[in-house]
């Protein structure tokens, strides 16, 4: 029992040490790290378990401390921040990743209308799911789209929207899935850039390709400026990993964690419960958030995450 115990507070300990010490940017530890940092907020609840019920001292007071340290990491996320004053029109988008055209389009078509949706990004977006989400009546609901599916089903991305699209003059660095960018014309000249995000995912753990194709992908995400930007869609990433905090410190605010919705699950295996929160809406920190929610979506493997946030006057 007693090595059990010490195993048990020794393992969180050192998860606790890695995430404190950034190891996901270590590049010699990314590639085991990065992958593993996801699940911080599971190992932050089963530390603070094991400061209750390990019966070694030591071991309870060791759990305790590590889940004491990583609470003051992952907690912020789940308590609501004043918003500033912002005078311009309110915006309400709502972003999903269909699985490679796997999530039924009428589940989409509802959370748009259900929502009232001004822009809609979509990932893994193949041929075969535009049409058949026009079929489903979304031209109806946002008649503006800029698409592109030209690398197949898991590859392709869209966005749509109510008000014209127009190119919005950011030119992002080709990465493995289509990121398609847009500038939303609300008329009176006021506009906003669009980025539809897909990063590719840093897994298997054993690829350190694939891991450094992540951080790349995530690095090459510009940061906030004139006119306000919003960046939403599949990160493959959580708020426990350096490289998206790297992002956050360009300018950019995580529309869930300023509504203390910041640890909601959005991505589980398919026909599982959610896991982990690796879909974001990240606004313009001028913009103040009304509004975030997460939607269970039929067919994917991901649940559809809504923001509505005003606009600075």
């Amino acid at each position: 029992m007693k090595l059990i115990s010490w195993l048990a507070a020794g393992s969180v300990a050192g998860w606790g040490a890695a995430r404190l010490a950034g190891a996901d940017q270590i590049r010699r530890l990314e590639a085991p790290a990065a992958p593993l940092m996801s699940f911080t907020p599971h190992v932050t609840a089963a530390a603070l378990l094991g400061s209750v019920v390990l019966r070694r001292r030591g071991a309870a007071t060791t759990a305790g401390l590590t889940g004491a340290a990583l609470a003051a990491v992952v907690l912020p996320r789940a308590i609501r921040r004043p918003q500033p004053q912002a005078a311009g029109p309110a915006l309400r988008v709502l972003t999903a990743n269909l699985l490679a055209g796997r999530a039924a389009e009428e589940a989409v078509v509802g959370l748009v209308r259900q929502q009232d949706a001004d822009v809609l990004f979509l990932q893994e977006l193949p041929d075969a799911a535009v049409t058949r989400l026009e079929q489903a009546g979304l031209s109806d609901l946002l008649p503006y789209r800029v698409t592109d599916a030209r690398r197949g089903c898991a590859g392709g991305s869209g966005i749509y929207a109510r008000f014209p699209l127009a190119g919005g003059g950011l030119c992002l660095t080709p990465t493995r899935a289509a990121q398609p960018t847009a500038r939303l014309e609300l008329g009176s000249g006021r506009c906003v850039d669009l980025v539809c995000v897909h990063a590719a995912p840093p897994n298997p753990p054993s690829s350190r390709l694939k891991v450094a194709r992540w951080r790349e992908e995530l690095a090459t995400l510009p940061p906030p400026a004139d006119p306000p930007r919003v960046l939403a869609g599949d990160f493959n990433a959580t708020a426990d990993h350096a490289q998206f905090r790297r992002l956050l410190r360009k300018g950019h605010v995580d529309a869930a964690g300023e509504m203390g919705n910041g640890l909601v699950p959005t991505w589980g295996p398919r026909g599982k419960p959610a896991l982990l929160t690796i879909d974001h809406v990240l606004v313009d920190p001028r913009c103040a958030v009304v509004a975030t929610s997460v939607h269970d979506l039929p067919g994917s493997d991901h649940r559809a995450v809504f923001a509505e946030f005003r606009l600075p006057g």
